[in-house]
């Protein structure tokens, strides 16, 4: 599931036909996968791992809708829109408390791009009793939505994130190698199961932009 026909043609394109076996890595079929949805599939902002940021210079109560285009590939794909608020999530891995120099996303002092809104800027952090980080505190420069004038200001990285209060919970499902061999049925004196990799799938609660309560069955999204 998930494959579209047109990227499995183009995967097969692209191994073509030889005459004896051959091992082709899925990593290859993945790519083409990803290429073909990067041109068709509508955008969606979700976060896997989150941690809190808190816009500390955001109004508390205020709820803004930003626009955002569906498709940045596809300039007939339309818009919808993204609640924003003081509080937002944003994937753990996008942080670290002491990022080596080409970490281009947060750090304290640094400034990153909010897709669809606003530059923020990292002011303070806030650990939990096991040194796990627990809350963000930037600020964000009212002149650089995305559309306007002062979003022309250029910064090196740029984040998705979700509304922390709007958000959804949605399941998602992390798929790795089936196996752990990239070839077992190749071992003459050992049943193939034995190389079944046991963290194939992971199943975790995600949160999601609102828009995603009215997808259908067999809708295809790509993650931002």
């Amino acid at each position: 599931r998930g494959y579209t026909p047109e990227s499995i043609r183009k995967f097969a394109d692209r191994i073509g036909v030889a005459k004896r076996d051959n091992i082709i890595d899925v990593s290859l079929l993945e790519f083409s996968v990803r290429e073909h949805l990067n041109q068709i599939a509508p955008r969606r902002l979700g976060v896997i791992d989150p941690v809190k940021v808190i816009i500390t210079n955001y109004p508390e109560n205020k709820l803004e809708q930003l626009n955002l285009i569906n498709n940045p590939n596809d300039e007939n794909s339309g818009h919808r829109d993204v609640p924003f608020t003081r509080e937002i999530f944003i994937e753990r891995d996008d942080f670290m408390e002491d990022p080596p120099k080409k970490f281009f996303r947060l750090g304290p002092d640094r400034e990153v791009r909010l897709i669809g809104a606003y530059i923020i800027k990292c002011e303070g952090f806030k650990k939990d009793d096991d040194g796990r980080i627990e809350e963000v505190y930037c600020s964000y420069d009212p002149e650089t939505k995305s559309g306007e004038s002062g979003a022309k200001r250029k910064v090196k990285g740029t984040l998705h994130w979700v509304s922390a209060e709007k958000a959804v919970n949605a399941e998602v499902r992390l798929y790795d190698r089936l196996f752990l061999d990239e070839a077992p049925d190749s071992h003459k004196d050992k049943d193939y199961m034995e190389f079944v990799n046991p963290n194939s799938l992971e199943v975790i609660t995600a949160f999601v932009e609102p828009s995603l309560q009215t997808a259908k069955e067999l809708d295809h999204f790509q993650f931002q």
